[in-house]
């Protein structure tokens, strides 16, 4: 039904044309493995079943017209495939241009776009915007590039021409899910396994905390800066380029190798995080979401002691989820604010939901958002 409302919303902010194509970018989001991407560690994301959809359409001439229902006021903006340059102005069409930039095309196309992804949720509105103008033009023009391509594209893009310096976790997920299945992505090779994802009558819920992450940048480089010194002292001892190359039982072993208690924290998160994403994965080839569950709060209390990246938020979230009902929840992404995750009974989500909000206001003064989603699939025609 929404794709019919959107292709007559197309129809009429680009009457002209006669082919509309329609296509499907999702959000991501990491179940578990977070801020090991940059210590060589293993992630586990999956895609959502929301995202961004784009209706598409070719032009004769070298210009690329893109409309945002989603920035109704900002209206429609042009640019020339001759002239492709960052403009500040141009608000979320410069990550239009980011990809396009890198796909050597002679002929433009207008796009409309509509995004189910809150902005700054931390459920990847950017990198499925990236793949979506990827799928588009790779479609519309057959330009034959894999989907391996395409995610390459989309990171180049953030990386250079956006400028963000983002690991490649979201577009890879978005760009390659398939079968509603996860990822388990070694961040160090990028080897990766699919796992499908039964959740039986089990469903997602993320809350975004709708907190102003104004730390979150800061704190990561400092997080960062404190495992490469914690990285430095190890390899006194170990012949390791990453943290998430040794194991707890090496990391028990030369802990007292680490003076500073703060840096030993932060190591040990990193390296019981890696372990605990590996389990992560096991359990769900077993279909045991009990232990998968456990694995997601272990995991929450490891970002909470040793990492240090939660807060009030993120923390009230999740411990009434777990009050509430949940078998298994976590923040997820940089943290400081952001999203958690939680893995409720379907049919009971809602109620969840609806206990959980007003105690989280009570207690931090902010009105939390919830999406109940499910696993989905990764970027391409409908």
């Amino acid at each position: 039904m929404i794709m019919i409302q959107l292709i007559e919303k197309a129809k009429q902010i680009f009457p002209d044309n006669i082919e509309y194509r329609t296509y499907f970018s999702p959000g991501r989001v990491n179940l578990i493995g977070e801020h090991i991407d940059y210590n060589g560690g293993f992630v586990l994301p999956c895609a959502l079943d929301i995202g961004t959809f784009g209706i598409a359409s070719r032009r004769s001439d070298d210009l690329i017209f893109c409309y945002s229902d989603n920035f109704p006021e900002v209206g429609t903006i042009s640019f020339s495939l001759a002239d492709v340059h960052y403009d500040s102005k141009d608000n979320w069409v410069n990550y239009v241009k980011g990809v396009v930039s890198l796909l050597g095309l002679k002929q433009g196309f207008n796009l409309y776009v509509h995004g189910e992804i809150p902005n700054a949720s931390g459920l990847s509105s950017s990198a499925s915007l990236e793949l979506l103008v990827g799928v588009v033009a790779n479609d519309l023009y057959n330009l034959g590039l894999s989907k391996l391509d395409l995610v390459k594209i989309a990171h180049r893009a953030e990386n250079e021409f956006i400028g963000v310096n983002c690991g490649i976790m979201d577009q890879f997920i978005i760009g390659m899910a398939e079968n509603k299945s996860g990822i388990l992505l070694n961040t160090a090779s990028l080897e990766y396994h699919f796992v499908k994802i039964d959740l039986e009558d089990y469903v997602l819920v993320i809350g975004n905390t709708n907190k102003k992450r104004t730390l979150a940048s800061s704190k990561y480089n400092e997080r960062r800066s404190e495992c490469e010194r914690g990285l430095v002292t190890l390899k006194q001892k170990y012949q390791i380029k990453d943290l998430c190359e040794l194991s707890m039982q090496e990391f028990s072993e030369s802990e007292s190798m680490i003076r500073d208690e703060v840096i030993k924290r932060r190591v040990r998160h990193v390296i019981s995080e890696n372990e605990r994403t590996k389990k992560a994965y096991q359990a769900l080839q077993d279909r045991d979401l009990k232990t998968f569950g456990l694995l997601l709060n272990a995991s929450h209390l490891s970002l909470q002691e040793d990492y240090e990246v939660t807060g009030l938020e993120l923390d009230t979230l999740q411990e009434l989820f777990l009050k509430y009902g949940a078998i298994g929840a976590r923040m997820t992404g940089a943290g400081f604010g952001g999203c958690m995750i939680a893995l409720v009974k379907e049919k009971e989500a809602a109620a969840i939901i609806e206990k959980v909000s007003p105690e989280y206001m009570a207690i931090t003064g902010l009105k939390a958002d919830f999406y109940p989603v499910h696993v989905g699939n990764g970027a391409g025609r409908l």
